[in-house]
């Protein structure tokens, strides 16, 4: 299975890119805030990895947000 074919890794990507731009960080900001490398950050933002369980956590505590929010189909609305 390819990144394309997947959809939960594309509307992560899409989140995520948007979240970060919403609190106006860069990728380098978010790695720093959720302890990931910035090329790890990188790749999810391109739906080319599969992200764990533990790496959704540290992202969701970097923007102060659940882990389902990472996916909710309204976050759009929210920010």
């Amino acid at each position: 299975m390819t990144s394309d074919s997947n959809p939960a890794r594309r509307l992560l990507a899409r989140r995520l890119r948007l979240l970060r731009a919403s609190h106006g960080w860069s990728q380098e900001t978010l790695a720093a805030l959720s302890g990931l490398h910035r090329s790890y950050i990188s790749s999810i933002e391109r739906a080319k990895c599969n992200v764990s369980l533990d790496n959704l956590e540290k992202l969701a505590h970097a923007f102060q947000i659940k882990v389902g929010d990472l996916f909710a189909p309204d976050l759009d609305s929210r920010l």
